[in-house]
């Protein structure tokens, strides 16, 4: 009897239900036009630019470099035929009986998208598979095979080429993923009903366009099963809440902590459950920590620029800190974009002779912007001056566009699997806590935001000397002389680790550095009890990165323990506990506060 891929007869399969796909498409129908309608509604204002990402020019340049010296894309040709060739070769092979014939060509470590087996064990989809994976190097070695690209063109180029070549993967289309083919036919096509209904909800989340959901999030509210630490906000600005958390040890590290997050995204990253809290760790090692949680701005608060956040987040948060504790010394963690802020503000502090941060701890945070990693790809003039023009007719830079360049970053793991997942295979997704952080957009204040990409990933002027001036202050980071830890991340796409190295060389007290394996976020919340993830640590700091990691001893675990050593060995004097509202500030709500719940699409 004839199987369908996964190895079941016809027999186990369904046919459609004439019923529910006439109920089906009428509903498509009616929801489809309200879409249109609104989609077409929003844009009569919008200003229509085909290529506001100013790809085409980028191609344009590389195929004329092709074209005047075409032997480089001759030979790549050539490799691809005679590849191709052996795969044809070897499927015949297979289909006449052979039992074993080796792969031309396999999918990198680590790619989820061919795990069904059927992708190898049926001769027709592991032709698909390879053919695919050929086309894909073909078209990736294509473009590198052109001379004579500037450095941001050729990395645009290549960016997109793969953003194409992944969009094309056959594990994204019904007719070439077995996966899907076998979900059809087992459940009568219900699958394809489901994920056209589940492609009309995220079209009506995002106003007419798609918005994926990655997330069941219904399942979580912050304050309630994410976010949960006890604590109290104690103090708050125009744009920020500070948050006090209840300490859990009788004795606390006199010195307190205060933690700067990315205003990109939510604090609460760092406090999604009681088991992977960094900030629940933190109290439990007897820290007294404080968190800056940011507003999610809107256009009444455009012209916050980033001396703003510098006056009324850091420097403001330190005036209360010592108002409720009586401490005027600190210990600071600055988180990616918290991070560059907290390095900003130590130049200008230092420049003011103020020394109320004795250590700074800076997570995944870039301080030189010469190699920015892929993020680069999204700034050149033309989609400055683009973006620039959004934002000021709005007063800010909307939540889900940033979400979407991030996205694309990994586009596999946070666009395509989901694709496959809703549309598809028509699923709901799964509730995970760190993909409903992740959909938590953010927006951005437009002066700060076109400060922020002009001055320091176009210009990458936070490293010159005294080239940027903050409060009517030049800043200088070689000023910093506090003892800094610095954690990257090895896998990170956001801050490449080799590019937050350089603060090494910048900064002028004692530094630490620590790589931990895998990304932007894993690689950073990774609790001690989970067992995950190393971390390379080297008392050495030699001027290059690859020096530093060749001298370099991986260590097994969480690096939170190492950190710990670090900051408590700066100050280990100890004092009883303390609590919100023990000093001169009066609480003003219950931690997470009413900052946090303000959501991009209020």
């Amino acid at each position: 009897m004839t199987q369908l891929p996964g190895g079941k007869p016809p027999s186990d399969y369904h046919l459609p239900d004439p019923a529910a796909v006439s109920r089906t498409m009428a509903e498509v129908a009616e929801r489809g036009q309200r879409i249109v309608q609104d989609f077409l509604k929003r844009q009569v204002d919008a200003k229509g630019n085909p290529d506001p990402m100013n790809i085409g020019a980028a191609f344009l340049e590389m195929t004329t470099k092709l074209m005047v010296n075409p032997a480089g894309l001759v030979q790549v040709q050539l490799g691809f035929w005679q590849d191709y060739l052996t795969l044809w070769s070897n499927t015949a092979r297979r289909m006449l009986g052979e039992p074993h014939v080796d792969a031309v060509i396999q999918e990198a470590k680590g790619d989820k998208r061919f795990k069904d087996e059927a992708w190898r064990e049926n001769e027709v989809f592991d032709f698909i598979r390879q053919s695919y994976l050929l086309s894909a190097r073909y078209f990736t070695n294509a473009v590198h095979s052109a001379d004579g690209l500037d450095a941001k063109t050729a990395q645009k180029v290549d960016f997109y080429t793969r953003q194409f070549v992944d969009a094309m993967s056959p594990a994204n289309f019904v007719m070439t993923n077995p996966e899907v083919l076998r979900r059809t036919a087992e459940t009568g096509g219900t699958n394809l009903l489901k994920g056209l209904s589940n492609l009309l909800s995220d079209l009506e989340r995002g106003k007419g366009k798609l918005r994926i959901r990655m997330t069941d999030d219904s399942k979580f509210k912050v304050g309630e099963n994410i976010g949960v630490t006890p604590g109290k906000v104690i103090f708050q600005t125009p744009l920020m809440q500070l948050i006090q958390y209840n300490p859990t040890t009788a004795k606390v590290l006199k010195r307190p902590l205060v933690i700067f997050p990315p205003w990109i995204n939510k604090f609460y990253i760092l406090d999604l459950r009681p088991k992977n809290s960094f900030i629940r760790w933190a109290v439990d090692q007897g820290h007294t920590v404080f968190v800056a949680s940011w507003v999610n701005p809107d256009e009444h608060l455009s012209e916050k620029g980033f001396d703003d956040y510098m006056h009324e987040g850091v420097l403001a948060a330190l005036d209360a800190i010592e108002a409720a504790t009586g401490e005027r010394q600190v210990n600071a963690i600055g988180y990616c974009l918290g991070g560059t802020l907290l390095a900003t503000t130590l130049a200008y502090m230092a420049a003011k002779k103020d020394t109320r941060i004795k250590s700074a701890t800076y997570f995944v945070t870039m301080t030189d912007f010469e190699e920015a990693g892929e993020l680069g790809v999204f700034i050149d003039e033309e989609q400055l001056k683009a973006l620039e023009e959004r934002m000021g007719q709005r007063g800010f830079l909307d939540g889900r566009e940033m979400a979407t360049t991030f996205n694309m970053l990994r586009a596999n793991d946070l666009i395509w699997s989901f694709v496959v997942n809703n549309y598809l295979l028509g699923q709901d997704p799964f509730p995970f806590d760190l993909l409903y952080w992740n959909d938590d957009s953010t927006r951005m204040p437009a002066k700060m935001h076109s400060f922020y990409l002009r001055r320091m990933y176009q210009e990458n002027d936070l490293v010159k000397p005294e080239a940027i001036e903050l409060l009517g202050t030049k800043i200088d980071l070689r000023k910093i002389k506090v003892p800094s830890y610095l954690i990257s991340t090895r896998e990170d796409h956001i801050a490449p680790w080799k590019s937050t190295y350089r603060g090494t060389q910048t900064f002028t007290g004692p530094v630490r550095f620590v790589l931990a394996a895998s990304g932007h976020i894993a690689g950073v919340v990774n609790p001690p009890d989970s067992g995950k993830y190393s971390h390379w640590v080297n008392e050495e700091l030699p001027p290059t990165p690859d020096e530093w990691f060749a001298g370099a001893t991986e260590l097994s675990g969480s690096w939170w323990p190492d950190w710990h050593r670090w900051v408590s060995a700066v100050d280990r004097t100890e004092v009883p506990a303390r609590h919100p509202g023990d000093g001169k500030l009066t609480p003003i709500e219950d931690a997470p506060g009413s900052y946090v719940r303000v959501m991009a699409m209020d």
